[in-house]
């Protein structure tokens, strides 16, 4: 019998992981290529025979999303499987009604039928959209468990943007090991404060694999999501971010709706800086949709290094890329803590911005007066720095999850914003996590 031909939509994450889990052995299908958006410049690749197995001895290319419909006529395509997230649903089905008149069935996976089961007990914390406060949270979760005794090894979801065989396992213990595997801003920004912490944290392609590493030296694993996707592995709780800067995002967007729906518990970040009637929306939606969800509420408490700095001052603010541009946050830690400290005013970075972080700003109209701190590739950590130093203010706010300071050589006075989450209601996290683990 002929195999069916398919094509997976991705952006170098959920994509793999689909196939790796699904479709990798299947004698039934042919994936005749992956297609590749959100991030720069992974399309052009090839998921590689190592990892692609032995019914693709060649690799399978990985090709700009916008040939989608021209792949589907040429190779007479019979499904296009969508693996991607933090899109809204529209978008979704934008694309779907693309590969439908072009002849092909359109498929979403259930995220149970890609889920891997652990021989350990499984946390997973993931978000609704990216930027809603999903890492502090996951810190949080692993000092609860530590306190507890347990030995917490975090798994976090892939940003395989590199060499895809190098890649596949990754282990890191020290900030020796970001350097060792070169990576990138945002891996850093996921990374580091587990390293920091003097946890163990992995990621890379091969999830199966990855999680049968991080059994041998783990009591309890915890999978930190990424964007707004569902858990790879079957978890024992799932814990669930939501942003009320952003209220109904949980119900607009892809595959946030699914957490939302699906979530043991639901955190609602940010009381702190939210508007009432925003806290009332989600906590009507959650009962609406998911009634037997626990919800947690919760402060993002700012630490700011050199507050004194920011008083009346022209400031440009450095926020996490990935919240800004497909995230479409149009605030974080940065704003909020200019706004606490009195700048004068928020400098716009754009007529500065060079190379790469220009492009970004093309694709990405909606961010405004913030700088997303970008750093793909070197090229682009480069242009960063550029434009930091080229923008004409008094102090730089960088607000993204590393000391941007180390590097980026920023030639301005610098404040650092971190956050981390503050409980305020009961139960919370710590109560809820000792019932389910006893």
């Amino acid at each position: 019998m002929a195999k069916k031909k398919i094509i997976i939509c991705g952006a170098a994450g959920r994509d793999f992981h689909n196939f790796n889990v699904v479709y990798r052995n299947n004698n039934e299908y042919e994936v005749v290529a992956f297609t590749a958006t959100q991030i720069p410049d992974i399309e052009g690749r090839m998921y590689p025979p190592e990892l692609a197995g032995s019914l693709y001895p060649n690799g399978i290319p990985i090709v700009d999303e916008s040939e989608l419909v021209a792949l589907i006529k040429k190779h007479q395509v019979q499904e296009v499987v969508f693996a991607y997230s933090d899109v809204t649903h529209t978008h979704v089905m934008q694309l779907g009604s693309l590969a439908m008149a072009a002849g092909a069935t359109y498929t979403l996976l259930s995220p149970v039928q890609t889920m891997i089961q652990s021989t350990k007990p499984v946390i997973s914390i993931c978000a609704v959209r990216t930027g809603c406060g999903k890492s502090q949270t996951t810190l949080a979760v692993a000092q609860i468990l530590e306190k507890m005794g347990k030995k917490v090894v975090s798994i976090r979801h892939p940003m395989p943007y590199g060499n895809l065989v190098e890649m596949r396992c990754q282990r890191f213990a020290t900030k020796a090991d970001l350097a060792r595997y070169k990576c990138t801003i945002e891996e850093m920004e996921e990374y580091e404060p587990h390293v920091e912490s003097g946890r163990i944290i992995y990621a890379g392609v091969d999830y199966e694999e990855i999680l049968r590493a991080a059994e041998k030296e783990a009591d309890v694993i915890l999978w930190d999501g990424g964007n707004n996707d569902t858990p790879f592995y079957k978890s024992d709780l799932e814990i669930v971010v939501v942003d009320p800067h952003r209220p109904n995002h949980e119900l607009l967007y892809h595959p946030g709706m699914t957490n939302f729906v699906r979530a043991d518990v639901l955190v609602i970040n940010k009381m702190d800086s939210a508007d009432k009637k925003n806290v009332a929306m989600i906590v009507a939606n959650a009962k609406k949709f998911n009634p037997n969800a626990k919800i947690v509420k919760a402060n993002s408490k700012l630490d700011i290094d050199e507050p004194k700095l920011i008083k009346g001052k022209k400031v440009l603010v450095v926020e996490d890329g990935p919240t800004l541009t497909h995230g479409e946050m149009k605030f974080g830690a940065g704003v909020v803590a200019a706004k606490k400290f009195k700048a004068k005013k928020l400098v716009d970075p754009r007529p500065w911005v060079v190379g790469t972080i220009k492009q970004t700003f093309k694709k990405y109209p909606n961010i405004g007066t913030l700088l997303p701190a970008m750093g793909y590739s070197s090229k682009q950590i480069k242009d960063l720095e550029t434009t930091i130093n080229k923008v004409v203010c008094d102090v730089v706010i960088s607000a993204t999850p590393i000391d941007l300071r180390r590097i980026v050589n920023i030639k301005k006075p610098t404040v650092r914003v971190k956050y981390s989450l503050q409980e305020i209601s009961r139960p919370n996290l710590k109560q809820i996590i000792e019932a389910k683990l006893k």
